[in-house]
């Protein structure tokens, strides 16, 4: 299973916040690339980077920050790149692409525009992910703020059809809360998109991640990690550990992708 840490970004900072809310935001860092050379330097091979002043729409200053703090992050040797957080062309894929991110991740545009999201799978392939987030079985979009009038079930048929096979799956009321996974969840939406997952929200101990490890590959490709983490639930190296046992830098070209 591969472990993606989570750097979230406000106005260039290191953020987490509470199911999606921008009023209920910590700030951890002021310095994502330090933050993703520490994750690169005890043991990640992937993190998972949100542009979240571009979800919300927020001032040039603050999307012109993060897209610095991405750049920088895609830099770091080691790692790869998952991004995503308001991508809602062409012209913000590319560029995301062109910063060296390794997976582009489109949420809103799946379901807002679906023209674009079909070409961005067709052109791109597996570059691009879902990133779906639900709650109660309904698709929030637009930085979680609104419904889309779409049950989760109808959106994963509809991506399995554009041709979709990496889903970010974020439960919108577990997020940054600590409460612990519906794993249920995730093997639904997996036997419903004929693909796995990576379970984001709610993770609160390295249970969570053994029940994920657990549910196997075709239920779950990866886990997101994020305000745990940060606040010492378990170390980067024990949440490794779990998800891919076995796990060493070394074997990066033919070992687990963690």
């Amino acid at each position: 299973m591969i472990l993606f840490p989570a750097i979230d970004l406000v106005g260039g900072r290191v953020v987490r916040l509470q199911r999606g809310e921008r009023s209920r935001m910590d700030v951890y860092s002021d310095d994502p690339v330090a933050v993703a050379c520490d994750f690169a330097a005890r043991g990640a091979h992937w993190v998972h980077v949100v542009d979240l002043s571009a979800a919300f729409q927020e001032d040039e200053a603050a999307r012109e920050a993060n897209r610095r703090a991405i750049a920088g992050i895609c830099s770091v040797e080691g790692i790869r790149v998952d991004a995503g957080g308001g991508v809602r062309c062409l012209a913000d894929l590319e560029r995301l692409v062109s910063a060296g991110a390794s997976r582009v991740a489109l949420g809103t545009a799946l379901v807002r525009d679906p023209a674009f999201a079909r070409q961005a799978a067709r052109d791109f392939g597996g570059l691009v992910v879902a990133d779906a987030a639900a709650e109660d079985g309904w698709v929030r979009v637009n930085g979680w703020r609104d419904g889309a009038g779409l049950l989760l079930d109808e959106l994963l048929v509809e991506l399995a059809g554009m041709g979709y096979r990496h889903l970010v799956l974020t439960d919108v009321a577990r997020d940054g809360m600590q409460t612990g996974i519906d794993l249920g969840l995730y093997r639904h939406a997996a036997e419903v998109a004929g693909f796995p997952v990576v379970a984001s929200g709610g993770i609160a101990g390295l249970d969570d991640l053994r029940a994920l490890a657990d549910a196997g590959g075709d239920v779950v490709e990866g886990a997101i990690v994020g305000r745990a983490l940060y606040e010492g639930s378990f170390t980067l190296e024990e949440a490794l550990a779990v998800a891919c046992p076995g796990f060493s830098r070394q074997n990066e070209d033919g070992g687990p992708a963690c």
